[in-house]
């Protein structure tokens, strides 16, 4: 019985996607594959049984991808599942960054008791916590995946200007981004047209920070920056300072610091991106999916570490490689083999010697299926 381990609550409809036989639990021994939504695993000893982990999620930062790609463990994750929430946490990002709502919300809470005073109070005192429009602004996102995508048809429906940069966008995805979007050539072209900025870019050595006083200087002054991805993105010590100077005029950030709590013109969010019912339903369900296809039939979809690779439905027998270096020995057919960076994964399909492949120089698993 393959046992599936589960960190954090995993949604019910996701796990009832196993087939029949399988068990998912927080205890479970010996576990084929783990489930994990937020949990650190930087620290955990994976088990010799672990080929697969699936992340409820888009961000793999909770996962030593490198440490599991050399033990042959597979890294799924769930992109586009949760883009609909974190979208509309967004589009509230960019009004709680114009308006003061939270502020403003706070400081009501202090009328209490003030009786038939309220609506004076309320009048005399409103004129602190006013904000502009976003209709007519430009709205600039670095990073137009299946989040930013969105999130750039919703601004424009509101009536903004979008304009936006990455660098890994595909041609499919350009296809359907909002007709009126227009695509610049860097990030800083971004930043210097506009008058608010979501972030969207993985967290990578390169983009790390990358939201600092250089990047900041070609922006307007009053910039307002919504960021839903990930905290480290942004040069903290950079940004209070922009706040401080009024080079940026608010900052709604989806992934509270210590140092950025608290701080004027800064509303923090405690990681609500994806906490919608209807987002963790469905990062569960795709996480499921893409388990059962690389345990049952060794399809990989949505890998972080290793290449995208489709098989056919129905076989007898499966030898899955992941490896390093060139294989000898393989049969003239039967034989699909992909590559991503260093790491190749190859499919037998008919009897071979998993054994003899597993003791060969640069193969890190290799595993039989049955069909």
């Amino acid at each position: 019985m393959p046992n599936i381990l589960t960190l954090n609550k995993i949604a019910k409809c996701g796990l009832s996607q196993f087939p029949e036989g399988y068990a998912c639990g927080e205890d479970v021994e010996a576990p084929v594959a783990i489930m994990v939504r937020s949990a650190s695993l930087h620290e955990t000893d994976f088990d010799p049984a672990t080929v697969a982990i699936a992340r409820a999620g888009a961000g793999v930062n909770n996962i030593p991808v490198e440490a599991c790609t050399a033990q042959g463990i597979c890294v799924f994750n769930t992109p586009g599942a949760n883009a609909n929430g974190v979208k509309e946490l967004v589009i509230m990002g960019l009004l709680l960054a114009s308006r003061k709502v939270a502020e403003a919300i706070d400081w009501c809470k202090g009328l209490k008791g003030e009786g038939a005073n309220v609506g004076k109070l309320v009048e005399k005192g409103k004129g602190a916590f006013g904000g502009p429009e976003i209709m007519g602004k430009t709205l600039g996102l670095i990073g137009v995946g299946a989040i930013g995508g969105l999130v750039a048809g919703a601004a424009a429906a509101l009536g903004m200007t979008v304009v936006g940069y990455d660098p890994y966008l595909s041609e499919d995805a350009k296809a359907v981004l909002a007709p009126s979007m227009k695509l610049l050539g860097s990030a800083a072209d971004v930043i210097a047209e506009s008058d608010y900025l979501s972030l969207h870019a993985p967290l990578t050595p390169e983009t790390k920070g990358s939201i600092n006083a250089e990047s900041l200087a070609g922006a307007k002054d009053g910039l307002r920056i919504v960021n839903t991805a990930r905290a480290d993105l942004v040069n903290s010590a950079d940004l209070l300072a922009a706040l401080e100077s009024g080079k940026v005029a608010a900052y709604v950030v989806d992934f509270p610091t210590d140092e950025m709590i608290g701080v004027t013109g800064v509303t923090a969010i405690p990681h609500l991106g994806a906490s919608t019912p209807e987002s963790e339903d469905n990062c569960a369900i795709m996480a499921a999916r893409q388990l059962t296809a690389y345990l049952e039939r060794g399809e990989i979809v949505n890998s972080v570490n290793l290449p995208a690779t489709q098989l056919p439905a129905n076989f007898e027998a499966r030898v899955c490689i992941i490896h390093t270096k060139p294989i000898a020995g393989l049969p003239a057919a039967g034989v699909v083999s992909n590559t991503r960076g260093d790491i190749s994964y190859t499919v037998i399909d008919g009897d071979a010697d998993a054994e003899a492949f597993a003791a060969m120089d640069g193969v890190l698993r290799a595993r039989v299926l049955k069909g």
